[in-house]
């Protein structure tokens, strides 16, 4: 009868006696990562979270307007990050309601970092062509949600699709008279969003938020990240999913301290306030909720604390 010790040892001796090393690996690093898709169900709707990378922003002692640096750097080092880089990852969703492809917000196009721009390899590996996405819902104007209706040679990525953007966002930001008096770095915001959308306005639709932009997808207005900023309820059967948008990016910052106005806020009182109202629904019902730079693959529950909410990602199903 053998024992388990002779069992390991038989191998082990023989890996020796013909003089190869048993602890070191012949198979090469691969040095590369998999595909950034998740999938997952809200009722009879199949929703696929595509990762588009991450930007590593840089941050000084002007990053939070009403909290001394120190308690930033506390935070920062709480969730195992630098104090100089705020870890930004950018996650895209594409709703599949059995009737269209809808794609909420487009990620940055390849050009806000060198470590961002995967969604069109991701589209592949999640086996969905550009051609094929019927909807663009646009939450609001930053570039890293719009660059991506585009690719570096001003063509578009999603012929196709039919583009809603929210109505007080367009007025906002196509404001001759706003893009002068903003700051000199935010004129460049300005005039982004102008190479985006100049040459297609005409096929651009505008909605209210507060309206449903596609059956099941419920927009929400959620001002205060920028004057138009929205969020989106998706309901199907009896469940349902907020699309927090920018509310907040990274949770264990503005989740855990909510109070906080980040420079990169148009408004950060009004910011702050709507984040609480939203983030108290979502924890009140107990609502998935996914947020576009949460870590991947970004869906989650919000549970209300002492000092603000905790982010609680949903294990990763492997079946849907």
């Amino acid at each position: 009868m053998l024992s388990r010790r002779s069992l390991l040892a038989g191998p082990a001796a023989a890996a020796l006696a013909a003089g190869a090393d048993p602890a070191v690996a012949e198979a090469p690093a691969t040095a590369k990562q998999a595909p950034g898709i998740y999938r997952y169900k809200i009722g009879t709707f199949e929703l696929t979270a595509l990762y588009d990378g991450i930007w590593y922003r840089p941050i000084t002692d002007k990053f939070i307007h009403n909290a001394p640096f120190g308690e930033v750097e506390h935070a920062l080092d709480v969730a195992f990050m630098p104090h100089d880089k705020l870890e930004t990852p950018f996650t895209t969703l594409i709703v599949n309601t059995g009737k269209k492809l809808v794609l909420i917000d487009t990620g940055t196009g390849g050009q806000i970092s060198p470590t961002a721009g995967m969604i069109g390899d991701n589209l592949a590996a999640a086996g969905i062509s550009p051609p094929a996405v019927d909807q663009i819902v646009i939450s609001h104007f930053h570039p890293d949600h719009i660059n991506g209706i585009k690719d570096k040679d001003n063509a578009l990525v999603f012929p196709n699709a039919e583009i809603l953007v929210p109505a007080p966002e367009w007025a906002y930001w196509m404001d001759d008279a706003a893009m002068n008096a903003a700051s000199a770095g935010l004129k460049l915001t300005f005039l982004n969003q102008r190479r985006i959308f100049s040459d297609i306005a005409k096929q651009v639709t505008r909605y209210e938020p507060g309206k449903e932009v596609s059956p099941g997808i419920v927009t929400l207005p959620a001002a205060g990240h920028t004057p138009g900023h929205t969020v989106f309820a998706i309901h199907s059967g009896d469940q349902s999913l907020m699309v927090l948008s920018d509310t907040a990016q990274h949770p264990a910052i503005f989740a855990r301290h909510p109070d906080w106005q980040a420079a990169f806020d148009v408004d950060g009182r009004e910011a702050v306030a709507t984040r609480k109202k939203l983030f108290d629904r979502a924890a009140a019902d107990r609502m998935l909720v996914t947020g576009y730079h949460f870590p991947f693959p970004a869906c989650g529950h919000l549970v209300k604390t002492a000092g603000g909410y905790e982010h609680v990602p949903v294990p990763w199903q492997p079946t849907l």
